[in-house]
């Protein structure tokens, strides 16, 4: 029972952290209105708490290999707080974007330490399991983003929902703080990983990076392009096209569940990330042949393809935790989350561009090969003892040596 209560709070912390993270889009009406910036300079506010975020993610990661994981997403919650409430005041536009850039820098420690904690409480053969229910904090954020930024912003402008967010981000540090425990740790585990080898000597860490980060291009070019892509090449209204894509958000959330408990079966989180790789390539395929021949079915695959292509996030952190062990483990999903960030902040404007000048149908072609090479890259997979169905009555361990 225990080590659900640890999942449910690694979940809501990094649930609350995206919903600060990426609903700040949803207030760039309010933005613009209430102090007359262009869009560039909306752009520019809402972009920079992911600054903050990927600047400081490997730090937060160390942190947690040295410290312990309630301590560093409790610490790093209570200093979002504070920052938004700060932020939530009137202030120029300089002061207010450095505000939202520390409270990215700090909400990083939740992305860091989070999966880190879910890792450590569940054995392998939940693992996967567990992490695929972690990682759907993300488009749950979104959708509570989705749901009351935009309400809220009409209701009391940028200043409530800057409190909303904070409040949000508050309550659950004391949560974390009261309640979060961390992981048991091998009694023969050096805490700072200094007595441990440095997993990073080794090809697979850095394969498996690479292969996850090429997966953010098809994932951001569907959910990016999709409702554009609905809207000119099919016909859809803005409202049905957003209400057909959040049911592929639904279906995103769902195919990490299934993804983590189907690695959880075959005892290899390397091997349904390959296969759903190429999985992910045939159906940006198919999404590009609608493109180029559209029909009803270029809808069926939009939302097939905004589903699968969010399967392999999972997999791909808890694979990252095992290769690297309890000692690095913090560090080596630090690294992740930044390739992943770096990849998803430049996919929308390079595949923008390439899209305007030769069509969607080359651009989700674009996205076909590139998950293509990703299932090359994904390292050789082999069932490890980490990985195996535990005896009877085995105790959580912390994340060892998997992949």
């Amino acid at each position: 029972m225990r080590r659900w209560i640890m999942l449910a709070l690694g979940t809501s912390a990094q649930t609350v952290a995206c919903v600060f993270v990426y609903g700040l889009p949803y207030l760039s009406p309010e933005l613009r209105e209430a102090n007359g910036l262009s869009l560039a300079e909306v752009g520019l506010i809402v972009a920079c708490p992911t600054v903050g975020l990927v600047l400081t993610l490997v730090a937060w990661g160390a942190l947690a290999d040295k410290y312990g994981e309630r301590i560093v997403i409790a610490s790093g919650l209570v200093a979002t707080t504070v920052l938004l409430a700060l932020a939530s005041t009137p202030h120029g536009l300089v002061t207010l974007g450095a505000l939202f850039a520390l409270a990215g820098a700090a909400s990083a420690s939740v992305y860091a330490a989070s999966g880190r904690l879910v890792i450590g409480w569940f054995s392998a053969r939940e693992r996967g399991l567990a992490m695929g229910i972690r990682q759907t904090s993300t488009p749950l954020g979104m959708g509570i983003a989705a749901l009351a930024v935009p309400s809220l912003a009409e209701w009391s402008g940028l200043t409530g929902t800057i409190v909303f967010a904070a409040a949000l981000c508050g309550t659950v540090a004391v949560l974390v703080g009261v309640f979060a425990a961390d992981p048991p740790r091998p009694a023969n585990s050096a805490a700072d990983g200094s007595g441990a080898d440095n997993p990073y000597r080794r090809p697979e860490l850095w394969r498996i990076h690479a292969s996850s980060a090429l997966l953010c291009v098809p994932q951001f070019t569907a959910s990016a392009f999709g409702l554009v892509f609905l809207v000119e090449v099919r016909g859809w209204s803005p409202v049905h096209a957003g209400q057909l894509l959040a049911l592929a958000q639904v279906l995103g959330a769902l195919s990490r569940v299934v993804a983590g408990r189907w690695s959880d079966r075959v005892g290899s989180r390397v091997r349904p990330m390959r296969r759903l790789s190429l999985g992910i390539a045939a159906v940006m395929a198919a999404t590009a042949l609608g493109a180029v021949w559209p029909s009803p079915l270029s809808d069926v695959a939009m939302i097939i393809a905004c589903g699968i292509t969010a399967s392999t996030n999972g997999l791909a952190f808890t694979a990252t935790a095992e290769l690297a062990g309890r000692a690095w483990s913090g560090r080596a999903m630090g690294v992740q989350n930044t390739g992943q960030n770096l990849a998803a902040s430049l996919t929308p404007p390079l595949l923008g561009g390439f899209i305007g000048a030769v069509g969607y149908g080359w651009g989700f072609a674009l996205a076909a090969a590139v998950a293509g090479a990703a299932a090359l890259i994904v390292p050789t997979g082999r069932r490890p003892a980490a990985v195996r169905p535990a005896a009877t009555g085995e105790r959580p361990a912390a994340a060892r040596q998997g992949e």
